[in-house]
């Protein structure tokens, strides 16, 4: 069982336990539910506490996180960890692999060999990815092994993306066209003036006579965001057949998730996780004439 610690600071003297919980340690009103329901699943210097109570600064609450129950089937996949610690697990996933079981990838998803892997650990962790990456597309994806850290990452994540595109590109821009499903299409996306809102920002880091690497930051998350925005714009991913991207060089869409940067859940420490480029993109990159530079992650 996890066990959080928090120590109350002079500006939250004399508050109730609540406001504390919800402001300060940033626990949900869902956690904050389930800890109630909890023997000793909040206590305050050792003392079971109901949520009314009166701090006092220094004082000592620990919260008990409840036992997560079903878990996914786990199935040995290869895993590739990039960080782990009591709270998290950042992995590198790689093309051709799901993130969720889905009809016809019920045993190869990335949740069933997350599933092996904390197996093998002896520990039954239920499958939170902080985000969702396509199918075909690799990178760094973050895993909340516990609630409390499932929600303090759910909107702290900020995420660079590496991708080749078709075309040539210079400078940088804002792609702003709201997104929605394709009529009569259950997979495919289109730009489309009844979509949801979606911006995504770009930025050429190089360029040959017929492609661009570009790396991307996203403002919000909706389905095939990147690849929409620039294959609306005339210039799809390479290998992005769905989108009109060609795949003479790459058999997948050239989309790479390179980095992801967030301020730890518990210990509050600035985190930046990275990816290294798998085989086949940088068979691309050689192959279009391309190279990806140190600096990309600091391009806005």
């Amino acid at each position: 069982m996890r066990k959080l610690t928090f120590t109350v600071p002079e500006a939250y003297d004399a508050a109730q336990l609540k406001g504390f919980l919800r402001h300060f340690c940033g626990v949900s009103a869902r956690l904050l539910t389930d800890l109630k329901k909890e023997p000793l699943g909040i206590t305050v210097n050792g003392v079971h506490a109901t949520v009314r109570k009166v701090l006092q600064a220094g004082d000592q609450v620990q919260l008990a996180l409840p036992a997560d129950g079903a878990c996914p089937e786990p199935v040995d996949l290869p895993l590739a960890p990039l960080y782990e610690d009591r709270d998290l697990l950042a992995v590198d996933k790689p093309a051709a692999m799901p993130v969720h079981p889905s009809p016809g990838h019920d045993r190869d998803s990335l949740a069933n060999a997350a599933a092996a892997y904390f197996q093998k650990k002896d520990a039954c962790c239920a499958f939170r990815p902080v985000y969702r990456l396509d199918r075909d597309t690799t990178g760094v994806l973050v895993l909340a092994k516990n609630t409390y850290a499932a929600a303090r990452l759910a909107h702290g994540i900020e995420k660079v993306y590496l991708a080749v595109c078709e075309g040539i590109l210079t400078g940088s821009g804002t792609e702003n066209g709201p997104i929605e499903r394709l009529p009569g299409h259950t997979i495919q996306r289109c730009v489309s003036e009844n979509g949801i809102h979606a911006v995504t920002h770009w930025r050429a880091l190089c360029c040959s006579k017929s492609h661009t690497l570009a790396a991307f930051r996203l403002e919000t998350g909706r389905t095939h965001q990147i690849r929409v925005h620039m294959s609306n714009r005339g210039n799809p991913l390479a290998g992005d057949d769905l989108y009109g991207g060609s795949r003479e060089y790459i058999g997948r869409q050239a989309l790479h998730c390179a980095q992801a940067t967030f301020q730890h859940p518990v210990t509050g420490e600035r985190m930046c996780i990275i990816a290294p480029v798998p085989e086949d993109f940088c068979i691309l990159l050689e192959s279009c004439g391309l190279q990806v530079p140190q600096n990309y992650s600091n391009f806005i």
